[in-house]
């Protein structure tokens, strides 16, 4: 069974898997026509454009981005090295939550709880109509 990370050459670092597959789809990439490879990159740039818009804008702005910046990484190293440092700060921070302690949940739910009976006290007290009338 292959592991989800590999060892890079950058200070020990694991890599995830996708950076891998992404590397042997950047080399196939390029023996593809300028028409092909045109496309790729106007389908990359409005995936990208459309998630930062997303940002503002209702939507899923952090899954889209992401994959504007794969397809453009099959063409441009900028956006490689932008999306692989992404993927590898957003594994650290997978790793990150996975090694919360119990206390730490605890303190964050009991602070979510109070959040939410302020509001609700909020809107009582205030008289602050909560459902549009």
């Amino acid at each position: 069974m292959e592991s989800n990370v590999a060892p890079t050459g950058r200070s020990g670092a694991a890599e995830p898997k996708v950076v891998r597959e992404l590397e042997r789809k950047r080399e196939h990439h390029k023996e593809h026509g300028r028409i092909y490879r045109g496309a790729f990159i106007a389908a990359g740039l409005i995936l990208t454009l459309g998630g930062l818009a997303m940002l503002v804008l209702p939507g899923p702005a952090f899954l889209v981005i992401p994959i504007g910046l794969a397809v453009l990484s099959l063409e441009f190293t900028w956006a490689a090295s932008l999306l692989d440092k992404s993927l590898e700060r957003a594994d650290a921070a997978k790793r990150k939550a996975a090694a919360t302690s119990t206390r730490q949940r605890v303190i964050t739910g009991l602070a979510m709880a109070c959040a939410a009976a302020a509001f609700v006290a909020w809107a009582v007290v205030g008289d602050v109509p909560v459902l549009p009338v």
